[in-house]
């Protein structure tokens, strides 16, 4: 079976995030938890950093993955 992934865009490129999604979770479903933790994490601290929303997204079953960009397709 293949990964499921989430690409959490920045605002620059590269705060872009690629997190893996849990097995249970289907796409619109991760798509709303995702948004739900990172809101909480935002609102509960307006100075967190990347490190901040990691953890609790990995509190929660989701995996931080490394990724390459690689060149723009024309």
């Amino acid at each position: 079976m293949s990964a499921k992934l989430i690409m959490l865009p920045g605002k620059k490129l590269e705060q872009t995030r690629l997190v893996k999604i849990p097995d249970h979770y289907d796409g619109h479903e991760a798509f709303r938890h995702t948004t739900g933790l990172i809101a909480g994490v935002e609102e509960g601290n307006t100075d967190c950093t990347w490190d901040d929303i990691a953890e609790v997204l990995e509190e929660h079953g989701f995996e931080v993955v490394d990724y390459i960009m690689g060149p723009e397709l024309g």
